[in-house]
């Protein structure tokens, strides 16, 4: 069983990686990860109740209804046979996917206020792992690989930030569905740093997958001493949305509010009946969604999208609209990822677009290389909206758009490109300088967007061509004129080769 031992970050991503990996079997990987990262949390809270027990048992020794009621007041409760250990004595049972179920729904029970509903995968599901023996196989190695991990001293900052490694580790096997739970690490924190929240502030992810981006954005505020923030999320599906709840759990967030539903049709970040309005809003949301509830945007009971209804078979500007008007009026940011589409598209889109511009928020356009995700090859690019930029707030004299053109910005890589860190730093530092960059960054005024349609579109105001070096043709004469001879002296024997050969 385990053994008491320090991870270092390296050493933990490596082990869990190992310990779920060498378990798999025909299951998908965007499956597949439910149960691993159920499996994870489930030991992560069997090592540290065991861990809080025993020091608790040393202050009240065997009063264990006092230590119980600390233990919840605390953190949380793991009520008798509901541990990892119970689990791993009786592996060899042939119920034993049906008796995971059961102990993760007593300590659900035992934990109503932090974690009802947060174990939703079916540990004893034949449609998901297959029939009894081959269930029983796969569960087994699962729990025996787990077994030999001691978390309870791994800090939430190493397991939580495991949890995120293997994420994307299962992201980078999931391809396509691998954007309904995650964001690229590396683009996720550049958004969060575009973001800039500040000590106290609310941050929030509409459509906020497993998580990461907002705790990403959280640890901008971290890095400037405060741990003075709160988080806010709303996610549409629902084992996603349990990811989410579980990360926030593990890099110890449980305060943080995250809702399970619709964004657009049915937002649950309410008070007072209006939309909660937020200093920071940060997300990557589905691109060009289909089927997006333009039926119903008119009737909105929040009146969202009174700068018009974007295309029913494209939710992009849904998205950023909802995005505006959460964020506080006349102080919040925004920044969010679009397809390049966003841009330039005209009709319904291109009216609001014009409006936004007209409005002054559109702070920044930023294009990133294509490549970056898993679910598409095409370059995106981040907008930062600020609204105080609007009439009557702190920066209503910045008049201008700053465009970065950082497509090239990029490490090539085997199946993706990379976003490292030198190309964060200069996209960012470029950013905050907002002075125009040769060939890569420019601000431009509104008068000229105007003249422009309000496209957006970033090659029509920063100037990528590069000239290519004049050709010498005198030059290139001579160096023919020298090869010539060689060339009928090879000729010359070519057709000596042919006529050897007996080729006419």
């Amino acid at each position: 069983m385990t053994t008491n031992k320090k991870y270092t970050q390296e050493e933990l991503n490596k082990i869990l990686w190992s310990a779920a990996d060498s378990s798999r079997t025909q299951v998908d990987a965007g499956i597949y990860k439910d149960y691993v990262l159920a499996m994870l949390f489930f030991k992560y809270l069997s090592d540290l109740s065991k861990k809080r027990h025993d020091e608790y048992r040393e202050r009240f020794g065997s009063d264990e209804k006092r230590i119980k009621e600390k233990m919840k007041l605390d953190r949380f409760y793991l009520p008798e046979k509901s541990s990892f250990d119970h689990i791993y004595s009786i592996m060899e049972q042939d119920n034993i996917g049906d008796e995971i179920n059961k102990a993760l729904h007593r300590i659900e029970d035992e934990n109503k206020d932090k974690l009802e509903g947060v174990f939703s995968v079916d540990f004893n599901s034949e449609s998901t792992l297959g029939k009894l023996a081959e269930r029983n196989k796969m569960l087994r190695h699962l729990i025996h690989d787990f077994a030999n991990i001691d978390l309870s001293d791994a800090g939430d900052d190493i397991i939580g930030n495991s949890y995120m490694y293997m994420i994307e580790r299962f992201g980078a096997d999931a391809g396509k569905k691998a954007g309904e739970f995650f964001t690229k690490r590396s683009v996720a924190q550049l958004v969060a740093m575009l973001a800039e929240p500040k000590p106290g502030a609310r941050i929030c992810d509409p459509c906020c997958g497993s998580g990461g981006l907002l705790l990403l954005a959280g640890e901008e505020v971290e890095k400037q001493g405060s741990k003075n923030y709160a988080l806010y999320g709303q996610e549409s599906t629902g084992s996603t949305y349990q990811l989410a709840r579980m990360n926030m759990f593990l890099h110890g967030k449980d305060s943080a509010r995250l809702e399970w539903g619709d964004t657009l049709n049915n937002p649950l970040l309410v008070e007072n009946n209006q939309l909660m309005k937020f200093d920071n809003v940060v997300a990557n949301p589905p691109f060009s969604l289909k089927k997006w509830g333009a039926e119903h945007a008119e009737a909105d009971k929040y009146k969202r999208f009174w700068r018009g209804v974007p295309p029913k078979d494209k939710g992009d500007y849904a998205f950023i609209t909802h995005m505006i008007e959460t964020a506080k009026p006349k102080t919040g940011r925004i920044a969010v990822i679009v397809p390049h589409g966003v841009l330039f598209r005209g009709g319904a889109e291109g009216k609001i677009r014009e409006q936004l511009i007209k409005e002054n928020i559109i702070d920044a356009v930023i294009g990133l290389p294509a490549g970056l995700f898993q679910t598409t090859g095409i370059p995106v690019a981040i907008l930062v909206i600020d609204r105080s930029r609007e009439k009557g707030a702190e920066n209503e004299n910045k008049k201008d758009i700053f465009f970065i053109e950082a497509s090239k910005e990029y490490k090539p890589g085997k199946a993706q490109n990379i976003l490292e860190k030198t190309n964060i730093d200069k996209i960012y530092s470029t950013y905050n300088a907002r002075k125009d960059v040769e060939k890569f960054a420019r601000k431009v005024k509104f008068d000229e967007i105007q003249e422009n349609d309000f496209n957006l579109n970033i090659t029509r105001y920063v100037d990528t061509f590069v000239e290519e070096e004049p050709i010498d043709i005198k030059a290139n004469l001579k160096e023919l004129e020298k090869l010539e001879p060689e060339l009928k002296e090879l000729e010359k024997q070519m057709d000596k080769y042919l006529k050897d050969l007996n080729i006419k």
